[in-house]
């Protein structure tokens, strides 16, 4: 399984973006999809989750400001933020996740945002 996050980059504060993240060689549509992200010298943090059926969870650092949404045509889960602020800037990486909330592949490249002016 391959997992291709794109979509970031340089964003000022007050911003906004979106994530893509890209499975390969799984059956996207039965996992259970989340987005991390992770800073130097950090723990990866967990984000957001999104169920099979399209359910979606927050934690209290996005909560608000993200929308997770996955298209299982395209094999594709994506991460709408806004209000973006220099705390935001990390390294943002997706992941399925088992049942029991584990992720279930290896990690991508992830893609870098940077938020600054």
């Amino acid at each position: 399984v391959q997992l291709v996050e794109s979509g970031g980059g340089l964003v000022q504060p007050g911003g906004s973006l979106r994530l893509s993240c890209v499975a390969s060689g799984t059956d996207f549509s039965k996992d259970a999809m989340a987005w991390y992200r992770q800073v130097p010298g950090q723990r990866r943090e967990l984000l957001a989750v999104i169920s099979r059926s399209g359910t979606d969870n927050y934690l209290n650092a996005v909560k608000g400001r993200a929308t997770i949404s996955r298209d299982n045509a395209k094999n594709t889960v994506y991460l709408e933020m806004n209000s973006l602020n220099p705390e935001d800037t990390a390294v943002y990486y997706c992941n399925a996740l088992s049942t029991s909330g584990l992720t279930l592949y290896a990690w991508g490249q992830g893609t870098q945002v940077t938020v600054s002016s």
